[in-house]
């Protein structure tokens, strides 16, 4: 029996009894029948909810929920499509992708792998991992907290609009916020009733096969553990090493049987994206970015209460405090920052907003009201308004697999500006500006960078006569005014809203143009 809690270090006897007492009580808890109708009520709930909230995020976020998922598992299903440049360097791993493999591989034999299918159905499986993780999230705070605190936890929980915006997405980092969330749930936190050694451990092994990063957000807690435990040795030996070292082999053995020779992606994830520095090719941010505007942002209108959140409960979950902090600090050692890598934090603010809701008693049911609807309203808009041209044009795109023949499709967007072969399902000719980072190779060309330098010229030179031409070419509308030479000889066929907050190459809508001697879309 494993003793944890600080309170329980000394005396160390009555201490064994009194957590054999409390986990008595909860085991026979959960045999009773009104506990179990209650935990399907919850998770029928949380089942409905997530479904609908799948359904009700049809934008773009970052390329690689596409092209580091989906797109990698139709290639290993159907042997066509594009795999980017990191699964040419061996710095992704195929475990994650392989769960969307089995279920393209599934549909293909009973010849139901229609695109729409294709498309959500990875999707749904997210969503439902996502539940499954809320019920344990609910669950955790009702061994941690009253009960009125843990309600208002789960209502701050269900209410981020970046949860919402995310958990839903095939991305790695939504699949490894949702594992985070599940281990937190048999983490030994000081008053949890619900631990166990083992379970979190391979939880966050499962998250770091997938997602490497996913060792900084729990090494604190990694250490914490070890730091509490009464026998540090038998905790090392009997389940860090032996967990840790399984899931190395089973990852490194699963990548070497579809990279085709022996690789170990976690170590060169860390040589190309952290020793060599390649993570900077997409972009800087100064090293305050996470502290001042990524917490900001994914927290959003949740930021008052877990500032006060915070003081409240600032002894209690100092540890989650430390996880937090520690996260944003790593995190903004690397010049490239975004969002979602420290969407993972999240259901740990989350904590500290429901004690400071639970703690507000004349104003609980106004906040909570503004809550509701500051962040329904961004979730509403960033999922079925934002960016969603980038899905919306691969309908069209689909279309030429049938009323077109010999297709020729050019995206002249910056690199992975849209899902590809994942939401096609069909052996098209597609091409795009590719954008490799320059990792030493003699004949280094970045494809989109000599485009945007002169687009009128690279088009003229690439394709100096009609018959050379790609059929069909897809531009924001940004890009419409700087080749109109070029585009005499196409007449537009598309016009698809895409943002009302046009950035850079980025347009706020997406065109589509046609040679005049191709039928129409």
């Amino acid at each position: 029996m494993e003793v944890f809690s600080p309170r329980l270090r000394f005396g160390r006897k009555e201490g064994h009894v009194k957590l054999r007492k409390r986990k008595s009580q909860l085991y026979s808890r959960t045999d009773d029948a009104p506990f179990r109708t209650v935990f399907l009520k919850i998770l029928a709930f949380c089942v409905t909810f997530r479904v609908i909230n799948c359904f009700l995020v049809q934008s773009s976020f970052v390329p690689d929920e596409y092209w580091q998922s989906v797109e990698v598992a139709h290639h290993m299903v159907f042997n066509y499509g594009h795999l980017t440049w990191e699964w040419r360097e061996g710095i992704r791993g195929f475990s994650y992708p392989f769960f969307f493999a089995v279920i393209y591989k599934i549909l293909h034999w009973i010849q139901c792998d229609s695109v729409h299918l294709l498309i959500w159905l990875p999707r749904l499986l997210q969503a439902l991992v996502a539940a499954f993780a809320d019920v344990k999230f609910f669950y955790l705070i009702r061994t941690l907290e009253d009960e009125d605190t843990a309600k208002w936890t789960f209502f701050c929980h269900l209410c981020s609009w970046f949860t919402w915006f995310c958990c839903t997405r095939t991305l790695g980092n939504s699949v490894e916020a949702a594992i985070t969330c599940l281990a937190l749930a048999y983490f030994p936190l000081p008053t949890s009733k619900t631990h166990s050694s083992k379970k979190y451990l391979s939880l966050v092994a499962l998250a770091v096969i997938f997602r490497p990063t996913a060792l900084i957000v729990w090494l604190p807690l990694l250490i914490y553990h070890l730091w509490y435990h009464e026998n540090k040795l038998k905790l090392v030996v009997g389940d860090y090493i032996p967990i840790g070292t399984s899931a190395i082999v089973i990852s490194t053995i699963i990548d070497c049987i579809f990279y085709e020779k022996w690789v170990l992606v976690q170590f060169n994830f860390l040589k190309i994206n952290v020793l060599d520095g390649i993570a900077g090719f997409y972009g800087t941010h100064p090293w305050h970015w996470y502290f001042t505007q990524g917490l900001v942002v994914i927290v959003g209108p949740h930021v008052p209460f877990f500032i006060h959140g915070c003081y409240l409960a600032f002894r209690r979950y100092k540890i989650l405090l430390v996880a937090i902090t520690w996260t944003l600090a790593v995190y903004s050692l690397f010049p490239h920052k975004e969002f979602r890598f420290i969407y993972p934090v999240l259901p740990f603010c989350m904590i500290f907003c429901g004690v400071s809701l639970a703690h507000m008693r004349a104003w609980r049911r106004a906040a909570a009201f503004g809550l509701l609807a500051s962040n329904l309203l961004l979730g509403l808009y960033t999922g079925l308004i934002h960016q969603r041209g980038a899905l919306d044009v691969m309908s069209h795109i689909r279309e030429l697999c049938n009323h077109v023949p010999e297709p020729d499709v050019l995206f002249l967007m910056p690199c992975h500006s849209t899902p590809y072969y994942s939401h096609i399902h069909c052996p098209l000719k597609m091409r795009f500006l590719e954008c490799p980072p320059d990792l030493g190779q003699a004949d280094y060309v970045n494809q989109a960078d000599r485009f945007y330098n002169d687009p009128l010229l690279w088009l003229q030179t690439a394709f100096p006569d009609t018959h050379s031409r790609p059929t069909h070419l897809v531009l924001f509308n940004v890009l419409e005014k700087d080749i109109s030479a070029f585009l005499q000889d196409y007449e537009k066929t598309a016009d698809i809203f895409h943002t009302h907050f046009p950035d850079g190459k980025v347009g706020g809508r997406i065109f589509i143009f046609q040679l005049y001697h191709q039928t129409g879309i």
